[in-house]
């Protein structure tokens, strides 16, 4: 049977079995159990992919592949990692690809290394109080917009870095792992995408 559809981005609650349970069915040949998990996963997938290319019938498209990807390299996933930061870091690889494919350029490119990683703190703060973050004011439609407008103007590591911060939930060490990338970059990502957030919004009203 083949991988499950992942056009669909709607995703079953994460009850039932435990991935892991799931994965080990999976690599025993069950593809009920991947479909499970595809389920489970398919419709973050489907809207990380989607943020990061803003065109959804090739975000559908990619989706399927990165599923395709998980289904065959499954048999040698050995849980040194959470199977959340595998998966996307297969979704990060599927969606480069397609990006240097396409020689798709971005905009608003940042340097990394131009803020020293000792310089900021993990936990930092880098959002002025009052600030709302990127995946709370999504609620405000407008203000959902003008943010999406201004996420388009950074690259695609920075804006990446972002969404799995700050709608994903993940933590710095789940970021690197799935971006391939050091703790410090990721933090120093975080701070100029966020300024320059800031910024563009900040711009926004004074207009």
């Amino acid at each position: 049977m083949a991988p499950a559809d992942a056009s669909s981005v709607s995703s079953i609650p994460d009850d039932g079995p435990p991935d892991l349970d799931l994965i080990t069915a999976c690599q025993a040949g069950d593809t009920a159990a991947f479909e499970t998990l595809v389920s489970r996963h398919r419709g973050k997938v489907f809207a990380m992919v989607q943020n990061m290319i803003k065109n959804e019938a090739d975000a559908w498209d990619l989706s399927q592949e990165v599923f395709i990807k998980v289904w065959k390299a499954l048999p040698r996933f050995e849980a040194r990692a959470q199977f959340s930061t595998w998966l996307y870091r297969i979704t990060h690889n599927v969606v480069y690809d397609w990006l240097r494919k396409r020689k798709i350029d971005s905009v608003g490119e940042l340097d990394d290394n131009l803020l020293h990683q000792g310089n900021i703190a993990a936990g930092a703060i880098t959002t002025p109080k009052g600030s709302a973050r990127p995946d709370d004011a999504m609620n405000n439609r407008e203000l959902g917009e003008r943010i999406r407008a201004a996420m388009d103007t950074l690259s695609p590591e920075h804006r990446e870095t972002i969404l799995l911060r700050e709608v994903q939930g993940y933590d710095y060490k789940e970021i690197a792992a799935s971006m391939d990338c050091s703790l410090g970059t990721v933090m120093s990502r975080l701070y100029y995408a966020r300024k320059k957030l800031q910024q563009l919004l900040a711009n926004e009203n004074n207009d």
